[in-house]
């Protein structure tokens, strides 16, 4: 029971990153883009690239803010 309470707050929490983080892409594409730099080189390439193009990013951030909230509904009406 408490291994299942575990993964479902895991679950629950990885659908809020997922939303909050396509809302700031959606705000500050810039930024964002900027935030997540960090880490090896075909990363920072993709991140810089992402900096250079806002209106992609927003795009990539409109998308992961539905995923979340998908995958939450989807949860809720499995419980």
């Amino acid at each position: 029971m408490l291994l299942t309470r575990n993964g479902n707050r895991w679950k629950h929490f990885a659908a809020m990153a997922l939303i909050g983080d396509g809302v700031m892409a959606v705000i500050r594409p810039r930024r964002d883009a900027e935030a997540w730099a960090e880490g090896p080189g075909g990363w920072r390439k993709l991140m810089h690239a992402l900096r250079r193009r806002p209106t992609l990013t927003r795009i990539i951030g409109a998308a992961e803010v539905i995923g979340g909230v998908t995958w939450m509904i989807a949860r809720e009406n499995r419980e």
